[in-house]
């Protein structure tokens, strides 16, 4: 079966004047147009294409790699709006549709927008909705505390950094343990931290307690190396300097600090500390 939206093997079996001809086990075919055409082919090798409707809403592959696929979630840009809807760039030559009414907030053109992909079962076209959390579900977990995961930052609230956990839950990094600047679609790795009731996950970006120990000291000593084997940071220095520094909060810096004068890396100056 060919997959819409999705990357596919098809093997080449034949060439014809608008491009090659791939198929898959069950001989369903789909062109691939000459311009996508490798320098080098025989029929019957094989070849990695993704597969969309072009804009004549036929079935076509392409070798080039979209920003998104079907399932997926990533911030694009929006290179205009007409009366059906808003069309985003997602790296291939037919635009990316959001409808009206799978737009969380007005688009506009140049404006950036984390949306997810996904296959409109009547058109059988991908389109994009900026309406993540239609496509998140909590009830049914499928981590658990102090697993790491892949985070998806999604948008900030009161309580801190609303992220999309494993492309597949919802999530929260509380203020107190951001210790570093966030935008819209980053992705990066956290650890659950904690399940409260009702399945919510609190995030933390980095490894839970002790876990969190080796990395934080690499951080500093790269940072000394980096400025002459010293920095001007205590024990009494300000959370906000610290994070300035090294992008940590003020206990993981105690804790990485203690296990560095233990291994005897650094010595403990009145006014920083300094690299042995």
């Amino acid at each position: 079966m060919i997959h819409i939206g999705e990357y596919n093997t098809l093997a080449i079996i034949r060439e014809a004047e608008q491009g090659l001809y791939l198929a898959d086990n069950d001989k369903n075919e789909v062109l691939l147009p000459n311009r996508y055409i490798p320098e080098n082919f025989k029929i019957w090798d094989d070849i990695d294409v993704f597969v969309y409707l072009d804009n004549d809403e036929r079935l076509v592959a392409v070798t080039d790699k979209p920003y998104i696929k079907k399932g997926e979630f990533a911030v694009l840009r929006c290179n205009q709006v007409t009366d059906f809807g808003a069309f985003l760039d997602w790296g291939l030559v037919k635009e990316l549709f959001c409808p009206f009414k799978q737009q969380a907030f007005k688009m506009k053109a140049g404006g950036w927008y984390l949306v997810h992909c996904y296959l409109d079962e009547k058109s059988e076209r991908l389109v994009a909705s900026s309406k993540t959390n239609q496509f998140l579900d909590n009830k049914n977990l499928t981590v658990n505390t102090f697993d790491e995961v892949d985070i998806i930052i999604s948008h900030p609230s009161e309580l801190g950094m609303n992220v999309i956990v494993n492309n597949c839950h919802t999530g929260l990094i509380f203020k107190n343990d951001i210790h570093k600047d966030l935008s819209i679609g980053d992705k990066l790795k956290g650890v659950v931290k904690k399940i409260r009731e009702g399945n919510k996950l609190d995030i933390s970006l980095g490894k839970i307690g002790y876990r969190n120990i080796e990395p934080n000291a690499q951080i500093i000593l790269d940072e000394l190396e980096d400025n002459n084997g010293f920095l001007s940071l205590t024990d009494k220095s300000s959370p906000e300097d610290i994070k300035d520094v090294l992008q940590m909060s003020k206990k993981s810096f105690k804790k990485a600090v203690g296990t560095l004068y233990k291994q005897k890396q650094i010595t403990i100056e009145h006014d920083g500390i300094k690299l042995v």
